[in-house]
């Protein structure tokens, strides 16, 4: 079918590759009498329309090679049969609706693009030969295409405006002779008629003859490449140019006389017939490349995709990268060409002269990138131009802070009031051409490019995430910017971004205003859904402000919403503002009496976390504890011994603190049903025996009273803690109605506690009924602990004796050597003569005077010479 080798005797470059699209097995299966018709394809979406009726949609998926080409892998995604037993005359796209135009029988159908459903409404254009849509529409209504059809009524053109699920006729036009084929731009239309070729202004009726060809001879081709300017197939095998003030801007190409279809891919042209596909350069009209293909009948380009198809199969031509592609001059679009002009004349130009002449190109060719939406090339020429970015944010309506005293490029750098004219209204390429801007402000805001414009590029960065509702907004605010107050509040208070705005006034220092306004967003008085813990963010916000009277005025606010969270900005506040003690403990207690729950979380942050020494506090918090601990009891039936939170936290504070007034909670805790509470505040009143006696007789809790002997004699001499432990032991061993559950108690506390009693006291304490198996692990631990004693106390006695050995034996060899001492021996410390035949002297051998030794001895500063002997 086809190679991509190109023909003996044509040009070397390899400008194409033919790649497969559609396996015919994919697309025909089993039906070998099925052919291709027509194809559309707009982005990933490929259809193809059959000779018996049917459309196939197909998703294609662009794969790059290793070595740099590129494969397409089809996937089918569904197939319609029209209900007509005619073929799929032609397909158009138009995304902006998501309707696919399908002529079949003399009829225009719409359709969903993926369902491939018609439309319900019915509409359809009947009586069509053949159409074509307008790429350079005439309404501004983004939601609507335009569409030109060949009518079956003869010598006639009608102009269509299709919605989604509407047509209307707009105009119908008479031609001179019967139109074979049609492209439209704007208001002109190019046709080929029977005879010749015209432009045709079906708004004002006036009329061009390009030139004539005899369509009984040659298939006529006539193809829009570029904004009014059209592609023709000429008499003696021309494909000619033509714009439609009928004159032609372009040398015409050489084609075989029997052309089937042309496309353009800029900057060159590509033919089909019936056994090549041959490739012209625009700009030089000399053929480039030519692919053998036989047996095509189609050849289209879509948005830069060309498509080829035989009867049974689809191909694309993928162009391959263009390095040094020439271009036209800017001002005739001919980007590549003009830079390469300009660098071939560097040398012909001044240095400075040139450098100011390619900037100014660099930027216009960045500008036309722009325009054709090529937005990683324009970035580039951008950069490289070294553009204001001014002139770039000057396209985006209201951008600009309306007190920039920008003003654009004389003469100008570009064609278009603003970026609706660039786009024609197009909001797709409008949102892609706010994504870009977004992109590039954000890259070259930190850079040299912004230096002096650092608050026009902030301020439209942030219009354009508010308007995007962008994420990287709230990176903006929280970050070191230069975005202008008065515009960007507005602008921001336009799209609702309330919780921005106050990020906004948070940066200029207006921290009350930001506040309010979050607080209006949490009442509900303004919508704003950027932040569902924005209350929590309120509370966070006021615990790192240093403006204690904003913290103030919005305190009973937090906590009314919610006083656990809203004490936060009291209790969680810098350590550094802590100890400062900016805030004064007592008024922020006078600021919780109403809110209880708060005043808790307050003061044990003041006890317990701060560990602030104020019996007041302690006091206080105990009480509270004390009172939720009675009220909880008295608000329920079960009066059971289990231990609330609450509960436990004032055993915990009744114990490890030593600050609280021990009578006056005694008071409180007498007669309450309170009894460990009450048997912890004896042991602090050192009343052991009453405390014991509640843990013993009336809690039975004998682990608990082994507890409290622990955690009494913490810290305390051993004897005090021996004493704890005889007085429980005496209790469980008292006088009286023995139980086995004290005896018990008793064993168990002798046994683990072996160590913590003296044996003697026990043993005369023990009843002569118990064994020795009973009281083994006593027995043992006390034998064990006795002679661990003794032997500690022997080998400290040994150690001692070494000691003082050593200590003699360096006695006597300082004894046994002589000292000489004259007049004219000096001091080691005052550096003065001994007057008298007295003298301390050092183990290094160093006389000192008695005096000097006993000075340095009570000043540890004085130089010394060693220790003293």
């Amino acid at each position: 079918m086809f190679c991509g080798r190109p023909a003996a005797g044509m040009m070397s470059t390899k400008a194409f590759t033919l790649v497969s699209a559609v396996e015919p097995e994919l697309l025909m299966g089993d039906k070998e009498r099925v052919n291709i018709e027509c194809v559309e394809c707009c982005g990933k979406n490929l259809y193809v329309g059959t000779s018996d009726g049917f459309i196939c949609h197909f998703l294609l998926e662009e794969r790059t090679l290793p070595a740099g080409t590129a494969t397409f892998t089809a996937t089918k995604q569904l197939h319609k049969h029209l209900g007509f037993k005619k073929p799929v005359s032609e397909l158009r796209a138009a995304s902006a609706l998501n309707r696919l135009l399908v002529l079949c029988d003399n009829s225009i159908t719409l359709v969903n693009m993926l369902s491939l459903e018609p439309v319900p409404s019915g509409a359809r254009i009947k009586g069509a030969l053949a159409l074509a849509l307008n790429e350079n529409p005439v309404s501004a209504d983004p939601f609507c295409v335009e569409v030109c059809i060949i009518s079956v009524k003869r010598r006639t053109i009608q102009v269509f405006m299709v919605y989604e699920d509407r047509v209307q006729i707009v105009r119908e036009v008479s031609t001179p002779e019967q139109p074979l084929a049609v492209a439209v731009d704007g208001h002109f239309l190019c046709l080929a008629l029977t005879t010749q070729y015209i432009i045709l202004n079906y708004n004002t009726g006036a009329s061009q003859d390009l030139f004539p060809y005899c369509s009984e001879e040659k298939h006529p081709i006539v193809k829009r490449i570029g904004r009014q300017e059209f592609l023709l197939a000429g008499p003696g095998g021309l494909g000619m140019f033509a714009t439609v003030a009928g004159i032609s801007q372009r040398a015409p190409v050489r084609w075989s006389e029997n052309v089937l279809g042309a496309a353009v891919c800029f900057p060159y042209v590509i033919a089909l017939d019936q056994e090549f596909i041959t490739v012209h350069s625009m700009l030089d009209q000399q053929q480039k490349q030519t692919l053998p293909f036989k047996e095509g009948h189609i050849l289209q380009d879509f948005e830069g995709r060309v498509i080829v198809a035989t009867s049974k199969g689809v191909y694309i031509l993928v162009p391959l990268p263009l390095e040094k592609q020439i271009q036209d001059l800017l001002a005739s679009r001919r980007v590549e060409e003009a830079l390469v002009l300009a660098k071939g004349a560097r040398r012909n130009i001044p240095k400075e002269k040139f450098q100011v002449m390619y900037r100014r190109i660099l930027q216009q060719a960045g500008f036309i990138q722009f325009a054709q939406l090529q937005f990683l090339e324009a970035k580039e020429l951008f950069r490289s131009g070294q553009l204001d970015v001014r002139e770039l944010i000057s396209l985006y309506p209201f951008l600009l802070p309306t007190c920039s005293s920008f003003t654009r490029s004389h003469p100008p750098l570009h064609e278009y009031a603003d970026l609706n004219q660039l786009t024609q209204g197009d909001q797709e390429k409008m949102a892609k051409c706010k994504r870009f801007l977004m992109s590039y402000l954000n890259e070259v805001r930190s850079t040299e490019v912004a230096n002096g414009y650092k608050e026009d590029i902030d301020t439209a960065l942030l219009k354009l995430y508010a308007e995007a509702d962008h994420d990287s907004l709230l990176d903006l605010l929280v970050t070191e910017n230069s975005c202008l107050l008065t515009d960007s509040a507005a602008w921001l208070e336009k799209h609702k971004k309330y919780f921005a705005l106050g990020l906004l006034y948070h940066y200029n220092n207006q921290d009350a205003a930001a506040v309010q306004l979050w607080v209006d967003i949490v009442n509900g008085d303004v919508e704003d859904s950027t932040r569902a813990d924005l209350y929590e963010y309120i509370v966070d916000f006021l615990t790192y402000s240093s403006d204690q009277e904003l913290v103030w005025k919005y305190a009973g606010w937090v906590l009314q919403k919610s006083e656990e969270v809203g004490v936060q900005v009291f209790t969680k506040r810098p350590l550094d503002e802590q100890q400062e003690n900016s805030f004064n403990p007592d008024d922020i207690l006078s600021c919780l009496q109403k809110y209880p729950k708060a005043l808790v979380k307050y003061l044990e942050h003041l006890v317990i976390d701060r560990r602030l020494q104020k019996e007041e506090y302690h006091t206080h918090l105990a009480v509270l504890y004390l009172d939720a601990v009675l009220q909880h009891r008295a608000s329920t039936s079960d009066k059971g011994s289990e231990v609330t939170e609450t509960q436990a936290k004032l055993r915990r504070l009744l114990q490890k603190s030593d600050l609280y007034r021990v009578h006056f909670l005694m008071e409180r805790v007498q007669g309450a049903g309170l009894p460990m509470e009450s048997a912890i505040l004896h042991g602090k009143l050192e009343e052991h025996q009453k405390a014991l006696h509640i843990l013993v007789h009336e809690l039975r809790d004998f682990s608990g009273a082994q507890d409290y002997c622990l955690w009494r004699s913490e810290g305390r001499d051993p004897p005090y803690r021996q004493h704890l432990f005889h007085t429980l032991l005496a209790m469980y061993l008292s006088p009286g109605p023995s139980t086995p559950e004290l005896a018990m108690a008793a064993v168990d506390l002798l046994n683990q506690h072996a160590t913590e009693f003296d044996a003697a006291q026990v043993l005369q304490l023990l009843p002569g009924t118990w064994s020795v198996q009973l009281l083994c692990p006593f027995l043992t631990g006390t034998m064990r602990d006795s002679v661990h004693t003794r032997r500690t106390a022997q080998v400290a006695v040994g150690l001692a004796k070494s000691e003082n050995l050593i200590y003699k034996y360096d006695k006597m060899k300082l004894k046994g050597s002589s000292v000489r001492l004259s007049d004219k021996k000096l001091c080691y410390m005052c550096q003065n003569p001994f007057r008298e035949p007295v003298f301390v002297r050092y183990p290094n051998g160093g006389l000192v005077h008695t005096h000097c030794a006993a000075s340095g001895h009570a000043n540890p500063s004085a130089p010394s010479p060693g220790t003293r002997t």
